[in-house]
């Protein structure tokens, strides 16, 4: 190869052992560089007829030749400075410009759109698009295809089992050869073993490759044979043309983009360049904050409680202790739902400092040994248990303190309707409609022989006022109410009846500790605000809703949540 064609190789390549013209190689990095600009000329036609269904190339190509590590501003200078040679003076191509200047051509093109934004020069793309070789692609050139391998090796051996060209030849290469062999009938089964059909082949496909590399003009239909085998890949240059600008200057003044104090004292406003102001656009629109679709949710159910007449409860501490978590509604110690895997236990600090000593002793001998006709759970109730601190799993935990002051108030017991809407917090593995952090809604109604139709029909009364009308009630287990109803409400869009909450009354074992008259019942019902809300909004994961997955825009952009409040 004549040094006059060896100017133009990339350093970034290396030519295969059959090459004839300056058409290069991956590397083994996989980083592709462009092959000379002649070589182009002879590429295009045959391997890139379309060069916008080529792809980016993903990484800049390489340029390991010797280069000067300048500075952006001495980028800038050395563009400027071939310019002025003369009016005339055009950058073809960036990227052999770069190369004959020892300079990065990434820092060029970025040189280069600094410059044009101030109209020092004038740039123009260029995309020059072609085939490169890939690693299969140049072990083939360098030992031949896979099915020439395993014909050849089985025309010199003799017939061999699978297992034994495995062992010979690699599994790889057998993988590959093997079918193709048998595709194109060069070999043949005879029982286990395999055997040659013909003697002489040719290796089609590296020929083929070979005049891709040589930039021979090659028919689609091959060249997609290739690509299928992953021997090519098709990789695109981009580079810029570039010609001076209207605000050509040798030199390049920077514009100052602020009028200073500084500026004003010395008086070098008056002959500093300043980049234009545009005094007729306006700034970003500032906008407020969003609610969350949770707390547009929360906002109704508040209205339509207060309307109904209930009172909102103090839930502001998200940490209590197991006493009035789980003792106080008479719910056992050795009660699931008081283990670690159920619930988030505090470390530190790990106990509560006190509750009411009376009130405890009256829930402690209920625990133990029963009353108002109860017999009790019979197990020794433990100081130590009740005195762990946790993360409230239910705000049911705020309605017994509630009740312990109604039933202690001055003047004695009134009937009172309390609600709450806050967090509660549950170890429990999520999904589509469970999280371990949920809110809770949560009324109660203490009064004179309730019953258990008036807790239904104020379940209905709320639901049907925020919009669920199809509501199911299904007998349920709870330690601190009797009787106990889950309620579900259908979703139309999971199309499925999903639990939205749990109800029932008060048992006396929770309420006569407390010191609440005989005859005075307590309905009560939760319910998570989420899942009312996923119907509302028609969301279908909870994960969208609540949780660090949540799309902001869906905050943004979420509907005002109204709620027909007639009955």
């Amino acid at each position: 190869m004549t040094k006059k064609n060896q100017r133009h190789l990339s350093p970034g390549f290396v030519l295969t052992n059959t090459a004839k013209f300056s058409v290069l190689n991956f590397l083994a990095d996989g980083a592709p560089e462009a092959p000379s600009q002649e070589a182009v000329t002879r590429i295009k036609p045959s391997v890139c007829k379309d060069s916008s269904k080529v792809p980016s190339e993903k990484k800049p190509f390489a340029q390991t030749a010797a280069k000067m590590v300048v500075s952006k501003e001495e980028t800038e200078s050395s563009i400027l400075s071939y310019f002025s040679s003369s009016e005339d003076a055009k950058i073809d191509d960036t990227f052999y410009w770069s190369k004959d200047m020892k300079l990065d051509h990434i820092a060029v093109v970025g040189a280069v759109k600094s410059l044009s934004a101030d109209g020092y020069v004038i740039e123009s793309n260029i995309s020059v698009s072609f085939n490169v070789s890939t690693k299969e692609g140049n072990n083939i050139l360098s030992t031949g295809s896979p099915e020439v391998a395993v014909h050849a090796h089985l025309k010199s051996v003799g017939p061999k089992t699978k297992d034994e060209l495995d062992a010979a030849l690699g599994k790889d290469i057998v993988k590959i050869g093997m079918g193709n062999c048998m595709k194109n009938k060069w070999i043949k089964k005879d029982g286990k073993l395999l055997v040659t059909a013909v003697d002489d082949v040719e290796d089609s496909v590296l020929s083929l490759l070979k005049k891709v590399v040589e930039g021979i003009n090659v028919d689609s239909k091959e060249l997609a044979i290739l690509k299928r085998r992953k021997l090519i890949s098709s990789v695109t240059r981009k580079s810029f043309s570039v010609m001076r600008g209207p605000n050509y200057a040798p030199t390049r003044v920077k514009k100052a983009a602020d009028l200073t104090k500084e500026m004003l004292d010395s008086g070098a406003w008056k002959t500093t360049s300043f980049k234009p102001y545009n005094f007729l656009t306006l700034g970003e629109k500032v906008s407020g904050g969003y609610l969350h679709p949770l707390l547009k949710v929360r906002s109704e159910f508040r209205k339509i409680l207060m309307q109904m007449g209930f009172m909102e409860m103090p839930t502001n501490k998200w940490v209590e202790s197991s006493f009035w978590n789980f003792d106080s509604l008479f719910q056992p110690q050795s009660h699931p739902a008081r283990d670690a895997h159920d619930t988030f236990f505090i470390k530190d600090p790990m106990f509560t400092k006190s509750v009411p000593e009376d009130y405890y002793e009256r829930v402690k001998t209920m625990h133990e040994k029963g009353g108002s006709g109860s017999i009790g759970y019979r197990y020794n109730f433990k100081k130590e248990d009740a005195y762990k601190n946790l993360l409230r799993t239910h705000t049911t935990a705020v309605s017994s303190q509630m009740l312990y002051k109604l039933a202690n108030q001055e003047g004695g017991f009134k009937p009172q309707r309390y609600f709450s809407i806050d967090r509660v917090f549950r170890n429990e593995t999520m999904d589509a409609t469970h999280l371990c952090e949920f809110h809770q809604v949560e009324g109660l109604v203490a009064d004179y022989n309730l019953s258990l139709g008036d807790l239904i029909g104020t379940i209905e009364t709320f639901f049907n006022k925020i919009g669920i009308t199809q509501l199911r009630f299904k007998p349920a287990f709870n330690p601190y109410t009797e009787p106990s109803m889950e309620i579900f409400g259908y979703h139309p869009d999971l199309k499925t009846w999903t639990e939205i909450g749990n109800s029932g009354m008060f048992r006396p074992e929770m309420l006569r500790p407390m010191g609440l008259p005989e005859n005075v019942r307590v309905i009560a019902w939760g319910l998570s605000l989420e899942r009312p809300t996923m119907i509302k909004y028609r969301i279908k994961n909870i994960r969208d809703l609540f949780g660090h997955k949540v799309e902001m825009g869906r905050t943004r952009t979420a509907p005002v949540c109204r709620f027909d409040h007639s009955e």
